[in-house]
């Protein structure tokens, strides 16, 4: 044992630069939507974005992956093996369009200020590194009594209404660049086709929206706002910018507390489970690391992150296996680490943005919205997929209704009840959207939660969700828009009414004989994890 202890570990292999260009080249594409969603959907001041946030950001991440590689480094020293792949980390992509759809675009659109809106974003992960820091004590449990389809359900809701849709319309807009790179993706990522020498199917999108693009403007044609112009201009944000703290504007963020906890607590339960499945499927390939530690690790990073003014999530990635089959070890985390701070304090990702257009990477968004949409179809047992589509219909409301006040701010008409009125003759049911929009991710896996177990014929269990959906209700957690007491009661008492019918129906056993099982029924709906 001495001996294998004592067998010096290798910080960089041949591999490493297989998995670096890999999961490099999936950091800078990550790295430039998230630029693109804050300079062209927040609309955030460049000095902001360049100077304050990417800065941030760029320390996260290096943390980030810095301490993975060290316990990679660890963990093969004190085992003796040569096999150890570090796990990849990064920012968290799904939370990343959350943040910015549910949390800084509201609020921004509201305040018309966006920095307001990057204060909510930074109270927001303020809360989720908490719980990502605390959750390993009740992880197990959240596993244990929600419903798969509930959670992934909920998920799927944000996906489809706050990820797929702006990325969808963008495309049909510059249909040459959105249409062709969307084909360049789904060829790969949904039909399996490898490109020459392995090159990633996003930097081939990207490679052709830019051929495009920066084709006609030789031509003296101005294609999806990517001009000359723009790229002289971009070098201006060359410059050496280190994070500095960002506490004033934390503290200025928890006036938006009320609306922030709603998504705060259910993504962070997300969270836990998301990187427990993800330290499983580590394990399954031979490496073990301790949740604990990792739960830790992405809390602590991510609240470092926070304070120096970075509103995005740090997570721990699926794909520790593609990677480590790539050859990767140790040395490509530390490396990306390296990569993700040139690239967010020197400036740089101020000039590959002027020179790629959002829409070559809108494609890459509607990929993900569609894959967390159909996953929470196909991980889930297909008896389950009326709940699905029940966890959906939250986020659409809240979609629907930014949609509404968007409309109604542009056109800058004032919302009265005789405008409400109004529109729900014409079939716009403003108060109803509202109300099934508020909280919509926790409304969306109460309501899931509850049709399973009727699927299910738990009926007690149904009613407890029913209660449990009526405290959350009461307390404004769903079906309003900040916390408060009685926040909307209608609504509350019908939950205590429904968990009250439910259980007399369970007690009674008035739902009839259990039916015959099916494979679908044979599948435990609470015993495995979301991914």
């Amino acid at each position: 044992m001495q001996t294998s202890m004592a067998r010096p570990v290798k910080l960089w292999v041949p591999g490493d630069w297989n998995a670096l260009f890999g999961f490099g080249t999936n950091i800078l594409v990550n790295l430039l939507v998230l630029t693109g969603l804050l300079q062209f959907v927040i609309k955030m001041p460049t000095d902001i974005i360049f100077g304050r946030i990417l800065p941030a950001t760029g320390l996260m991440m290096f943390l980030s992956t810095g301490y993975y590689a060290w316990l990679a480094y660890t963990y093969a020293r004190r085992t003796g093996r040569d096999d150890v792949c570090a796990l990849p980390s990064g920012i968290s992509v799904p939370h990343m369009f959350v943040v910015t759809f549910v949390i800084m675009l509201p609020i921004t659109i509201e305040t018309g200020d966006p920095i307001m809106g990057w204060e909510a974003g930074l109270v927001w992960v303020f809360f989720q590194s908490f719980i990502l820091m605390i959750g390993g004590f009740i992880a197990p449990f959240v596993r244990r009594v929600t419903p798969r389809a509930a959670l992934l359900g909920a998920l799927a809701g944000v996906s489809i209404a706050f990820i797929a849709m702006k990325p969808a319309f963008d495309m049909f807009l510059n249909p040459v660049i959105g249409m062709v790179c969307f084909g360049i993706i789904l060829v790969s990522w949904f039909g399996g086709v490898r490109y020459p020498r392995g090159i990633p199917a996003g930097l081939i999108a990207i490679a052709f929206g830019m051929a495009v693009v920066w084709g006609a403007a030789m031509l003296g044609y101005e294609v999806a706002g990517i001009n000359a112009a723009g790229l002289q201009s971009a070098f201006s944000n060359f410059g050496f910018s280190f994070p500095t703290p960002a506490i004033d504007h934390v503290r200025d963020g928890f006036k938006f507390l009320g609306i922030i906890l709603v998504t705060a607590i259910p993504f962070g339960i997300y969270d836990l489970v998301e990187a427990m499945d993800n330290v499983e499927s580590a394990e399954a390939a031979g490496d073990h690391y301790p949740t604990t530690r990792v739960l830790t690790a992405d809390g602590v990073v991510s609240l470092i992150g926070c304070l120096m003014g970075n509103p995005f999530i740090n997570a721990v990635y699926i794909g520790h296996p593609g990677w480590k089959a790539m050859g990767g070890r140790v040395g490509y985390s530390f490396a990306t680490g390296i990569m993700v701070i040139v690239l967010c304090w020197f400036g740089v990702i101020a000039v590959v943005l002027a020179l790629v257009p959002i829409v070559a990477i809108s494609p890459i968004l509607l990929y993900i919205g569609m894959l967390i949409g159909a996953q929470a179809f196909q991980s889930t047992p297909s008896s389950h997929a009326p709940a699905v589509v029940l966890a959906l219909l939250p986020s659409i409301a809240a979609w629907a209704l930014t949609m509404v006040n968007g409309a109604l701010g542009a056109a800058g008409v004032q919302v009265t009840p005789e405008l409400i009125t109004a529109m729900a003759g014409n079939g716009v049911l403003y108060q109803g959207l509202h109300i099934l929009g508020g909280g919509a991710i926790l409304s969306g896996l109460i309501l899931a939660s509850i049709a399973v177990f009727i699927i299910e014929r738990k009926l007690e269990t149904a009613a407890i969700f029913a209660l449990v959906g009526a405290a959350l209700t009461f307390f404004g957690f769903m079906h309003g828009e900040s916390i408060g007491f009685n926040v909307t009661p209608l609504v509350a008492l019908a939950y205590v009414i429904l968990g009250g019918f439910l259980y007399l129906s369970g007690r009674l056993a008035i739902a009839g004989d259990e039916p015959a099982p099916t494979p679908d029924r044979m599948v435990d709906p609470i015993a495995q994890p979301a991914e």
